[in-house]
């Protein structure tokens, strides 16, 4: 999830494998990203161009951004929104949410970490370090927000737009993210995981911020 910079989410069992033409596109993503890894390392992250990242990758500077909109894109998982959603999807539907939600982002961090656990360490230290990918970050932790907002709603029967459900949701993404810094901050002593499972506890108590009824959101004006 792009909240849990390590984390994602695993494809799956029944998705048919990729195709010839989507395997060379996952290749040059893939190219891409390990060139702008390494010349970060080397010369650190504001030091690094596009140009200079294309050079490495032996492809253009508008293939990068064919493939990344931004700078802050290459270093940065993909979003795994639609992936996650599949996943609370195939939750029983008459599962608590704090359930169904504790299940998938535990599973999304078990396969976190079958990353290359340097290229997991410096993602989260660009996180904590450098302003334009923590905001580039904040953006994608704002939309992981509106997915666990519609988690809730359909498990309690609340609004997904209303003002509690959105508060909770967001409360939690955030948090998830702040894993991700205080992990890099304490030069990722703790394992990832269990501070993942520690965040996740405050499910406990955000599960009794919600209302017991079923508060309708505002509409805004046209």
């Amino acid at each position: 999830m792009a909240s849990m910079t390590a984390a994602r989410a695993p494809l799956p069992a029944d998705r048919p494998p990729p195709g010839l033409r989507e395997r060379k596109k996952a290749r040059t993503r893939e190219a891409i990203r390990s060139a702008a890894y390494a010349l970060v390392r080397e010369q650190g992250y504001d030091a690094t161009t596009v140009e200079q990242i294309a050079e490495r990758a032996e492809v253009s500077p508008s293939t990068v951004f064919r493939y990344f909109p931004a700078k802050e894109d290459i270093v940065l998982p993909d979003e795994d929104g639609p992936v996650l959603a599949e996943e609370f999807a195939a939750r029983p539907a008459d599962e608590p949410w704090t359930v169904s939600v504790r299940h998938v982002m535990r599973g999304a961090a078990a396969a976190g970490a079958g990353e290359d656990p340097e290229v997991t360490r410096l993602r989260t230290r660009l996180v904590a370090e450098v302003p334009a990918v923590r905001s580039r970050m904040a953006e994608g932790t704002w939309a992981t927000g509106r997915l666990l907002g519609r988690v809730i709603a359909e498990r309690t029967g609340l609004d997904a737009d209303a003002l509690e459900v959105r508060v909770v949701s967001m409360s939690l993404a955030g948090g998830l993210l702040e894993v991700s810094r205080y992990w890099a901050e304490h030069g990722h002593e703790d394992d990832l995981a269990d501070l993942v499972d520690r965040a996740l506890d405050v499910l406990d108590v955000l599960e009794h911020a919600l209302p017991a009824g079923k508060p309708r959101g505002r509409c805004l004006p046209a």
